[in-house]
């Protein structure tokens, strides 16, 4: 091991190899995460038909990175989300069609579009935003706020890593 941590990730993959990813820390970290992305899923289901009762689950996403990034092209879009572009092409049509989604001109290059949030998507997606973390507050209300803001540090770090 290298006192300095760069090992080039090699030492990890030496402690996961064999019979390492039985070991109990990872069997329940599988095991939660498990019940987190089921959760989830549920949730977002609920969330979408809140912002709008025709809204498909899998478009909640994208509303809200829409929310948090401005102004996207459908085909960074379709890259974030993780979908084809025939698919992320049909969930914008849908959503404009919802009003909650417009087209407008890049002005950094006038062939493509961006895709933002209307005023209506704006305040429906805010809404909601605001509805979950308010849930979020009540069900972590006994939780030390150190606590609170160590597991998002956390799941920030888990993300990350699961974009490598």
């Amino acid at each position: 091991m290298h006192e300095d941590g760069n090992d080039d990730g090699r030492q990890g993959e030496s402690r996961l190899s064999g019979s390492g990813v039985n070991q109990p820390q990872f069997l329940a970290l599988e095991r939660e995460l498990t019940v987190l992305f089921r959760r989830a899923r549920a949730n977002q289901g609920e969330m979408a038909r809140e912002v709008h009762p025709d809204l498909e689950s899998s478009a909640y996403g994208l509303l809200v990175r829409l929310g948090e990034s401005g102004g996207q092209r459908a085909t960074d879009l379709a890259a974030y989300i993780g979908v084809g572009k025939a698919t992320m092409s049909r969930q914008l049509r849908a959503l404009e069609e919802l009003g909650l989604v417009a087209r407008e001109p890049d002005p950094a290059d006038g062939r493509a579009w961006l895709v933002t949030l209307t005023p209506e998507g704006q305040e429906r997606v805010g809404r909601v935003r605001e509805a979950r973390r308010a849930r979020y507050a009540r069900r972590l209300g006994d939780w030390d706020p150190r606590e609170v803001a160590e597991l998002a540090r956390l799941l920030h770090e888990l993300n990350r890593g699961m974009e490598k």
